[in-house]
């Protein structure tokens, strides 16, 4: 198990990212223009497929939803890594609970994380590379699908730091690492200040129902910022290489943001296991 020094090291590497993404690329500040225009420019249809697909999350968040995840798999992996980093350190045929996660080595824990984000970025770019063929035709396909896959990516890192992703209250956190991939600055601040409640669980309780009823203007920022840069996947042939490059980043920023907030969680609990042995002692 990492020292309180380590944890400590790893937690100010973290607190360095947060401030890094207080800021954004000239790019990003274009891509914050009025959404009048978008919503000019964009289909009907494409609009009702991103309020669908927006709904849908709502479902998730409220009851589970089709985006729920297998926990299975995912252990597999984490164990498979653990085999890989830390060789006979489980008796073989022992299986893996998800209890038993949290406990682990923190760099077994971030390499079945960035293994999981790799793969489902290489797969999110090949998709959108497909869908990106026809135009507005699979757009429309892509948008779900992309949405769905962030979803489950969130999820499975999500148990790679021995959190359950059933549980309503994970279910928040799951949502707000998703907004925090595509926030502007004010917006990535506040989510901050939030997920930190996340260390108090009394203190997070209490907000549960306050989140839930928000959630429709948490999807509501996140359609109007994910849609801006869908609409230069309406351009047919052209939309291969927007659709890879558009899905891979946004696969590779959703990772990202999932990783480094469950991260800080789980570095934030050792800490305290540690203070709390400390005034025993």
């Amino acid at each position: 198990m990492e020292t309180k020094e380590q944890l400590l090291q790893e937690l100010r590497l973290i607190r360095a990212w947060e401030d890094e993404q207080k800021d954004l690329w000239f790019w990003e500040k274009i891509g914050r223009l009025p959404f009048q225009l978008l919503d000019r420019l964009t289909p009907k249809a494409l609009n009702a497929k991103i309020s669908e697909a927006l709904n849908e999350l709502g479902h998730y968040l409220q009851a589970g939803g089709r985006y729920l995840i297998s926990e299975a798999g995912t252990l597999r992996h984490i164990e498979g890594v653990l085999s890989r980093n830390e060789r006979g350190s489980r008796l073989p045929g022992e299986p893996l609970q998800i209890g038993d996660v949290g406990a682990l080595p923190l760099h077994v824990l971030d390499q079945a994380a960035d293994e999981i984000v790799q793969n489902r970025t290489n797969l999110a770019t090949l998709q959108g590379a497909t869908t990106g063929i026809g135009g507005i035709l699979t757009l429309a396909i892509d948008i779900p699908a992309v949405l769905g896959l962030s979803l489950k990516t969130i999820q499975e890192i999500a148990l790679c730091y021995g959190y359950e992703p059933a549980m309503k209250q994970e279910r928040i956190f799951t949502i707000k690492c998703l907004q925090f991939s595509s926030a502007d600055i004010v917006g990535k601040k506040a989510i901050l200040d939030e997920l930190a409640a996340y260390a108090d669980e009394d203190k997070a309780d209490t907000q549960m129902i306050s989140q839930l009823q928000g959630w429709r203007e948490v999807f509501a920022t996140y359609r109007d910022n994910w849609g801006w840069k869908k609409l230069f996947q309406l351009i047919p042939v052209a939309g291969i290489l927007f659709g890879a490059w558009i899905n891979r980043g946004t696969l590779k920023d959703v990772g990202e943001a999932a990783k480094m907030l469950y991260r800080k969680r789980r570095i934030l609990e050792r800490l305290h296991q540690i203070e709390q042995a400390e005034r025993m002692d």
